[in-house]
């Protein structure tokens, strides 16, 4: 089966995860794609299927050379992110011909260069897009087609090999995909997520991330006897989030700048609350706008005769840089697999985080390659099908590059 057309199934499956929800995996559309990935890894011939009771799916590719060469394994994550809707995916295959797409004609949504240039870059392509109501899926239903069609490509045309493992995540999307990841009954030596944007992405830079929860408890009061009585939360609320840098935000950052991002703000007087993201790839940086927080808290709270300001500052996770000081050869490895099938590496900061980074710190170093996609989290999604197959063809070589290894 073709990539592109394995990806076009696994978007029928709505695997949105849920941020607000207990369990794990967060949804239930999750559970029944990883019920239908399993089924077609087993009909691959692959070995140690498993679906534990997590939602994580497993697999083994055992070796086919009796020379022991390092295990290598590929991940990627089955949830969809919660920003846009991701049921009844209804995605089209057009080729590009440097005029607007039109997603949409009713709810007159296009897909424009205008807006997107990166459109651009892919002249004459075959793009899947969607109909303009909701995301496409390509994050990261794309990384589990790119994985699978490569493991039917090595078993079909006996590609010497050796143990190649792969898992498919839940709820990477709300940040919860390494939690039950098992290391140990991974039992690789090292892995790569796919699960970056355009060709030759490759990643092994991330932000330090942390979230906090701001919660204000104000005096509702009658405004017509309100003078020295009223404490408004949701004025303090707005007093709070101007107190930020004004540019130190994600809609005025990029590269290696770091940002606060206010994603969650509701209250009236007697009650507000605030929900941040703390993004930076420094440490020492990260640390610092954590401390800013409390300052901004505290100088809320010195106002008034008792705390009427609370916030939680917690840690989500962290700059996997540095955990490759000493293993370069990994990324080393994927740079050169992509030369050698005509990509040029762009290496690349993560904006972000990924099932990787925390992998990282559970002892699975694991960059991240490229899927293919744009505009992920969006009605404006889209992925080249040649983006597919080279994520395809960059799996293979790098499995044939580690056989090959000295």
């Amino acid at each position: 089966m073709k990539v592109h057309e394995r990806f076009l199934n696994y978007v029928k499956f709505d695997t949105t995860s849920d941020e607000d929800s207990l369990t794990t995996p967060s949804t239930p559309g999750q559970i029944e794609l990883a019920k239908y990935l399993v089924e077609e890894l087993k009909q691959l011939g692959l070995n140690e299927v498993t679906l534990d009771e997590h939602g994580y799916v497993y697999a083994t590719l055992p070796a086919n050379i009796e020379k022991k060469v390092p295990v290598v394994g590929f991940i990627a994550h089955m949830d969809t992110s919660p920003a846009v809707s991701g049921k009844n995916i209804k995605p089209r295959i057009v080729k590009y011909d440097g005029n607007d797409i039109v997603l949409n004609e009713e709810l007159d949504i296009v897909l424009s260069s205008k807006d997107f240039p990166s459109l651009n870059d892919n002249l004459g392509e075959e793009l899947i897009v969607t109909d303009g109501t909701t995301l496409l899926g390509a994050d990261d239903k794309a990384g589990i087609a790119e994985i699978i069609t490569a493991l039917e490509y090595i078993i079909k045309n006996n590609i010497k090999h050796g143990t190649i493992k792969i898992c498919f995540t839940p709820d990477e999307e709300i940040g919860r995909g390494a939690d039950k990841f098992d290391v140990a009954k991974f039992n690789a030596d090292f892995a790569y997520t796919m699960d970056g944007g355009p060709i030759g992405e490759l990643q092994y830079e991330n932000f330090n991330a942390a979230g906090v929860k701001i919660r204000i408890q104000g005096k509702s009061v009658h405004p017509g006897s309100a003078k020295d009585k009223m404490i408004n939360a949701a004025l303090i609320a707005t007093e709070i989030a101007q107190a930020f840098p004004k540019d130190e935000v994600p809609e005025k950052t990029e590269g290696y700048e770091g940002f606060y991002h206010l994603n969650g703000i509701s209250g009236s007087e007697e009650e507000a609350t605030m929900s941040y993201i703390i993004r930076d790839f420094d440490k020492n940086n990260f640390e610092r706008r954590k401390q800013k927080v409390l300052e901004i808290i505290e100088s809320i709270n010195k106002r008034y005769t008792q705390p009427i300001v609370e916030a939680l500052v917690y840690d989500q996770y962290y700059n996997m840089k540095e955990k490759f000081t000493d293993a370069m050869h990994i990324i080393e490895l994927a740079k050169e697999a992509m030369e050698e099938i005509g990509i040029t590496p762009h290496i690349v900061p993560i904006r972000g985080g990924t099932d990787g980074a925390r992998l990282s710190y559970m002892g699975l170093l694991t960059p991240n390659l490229f899927a293919g996609g744009y505009n992920f989290h969006g009605k404006y999604e889209y992925i080249p099908i040649k983006a597919m197959e080279k994520a395809t063809e960059l799996i293979v070589r790098i499995v044939e590059k580690v056989a090959n290894t000295k």
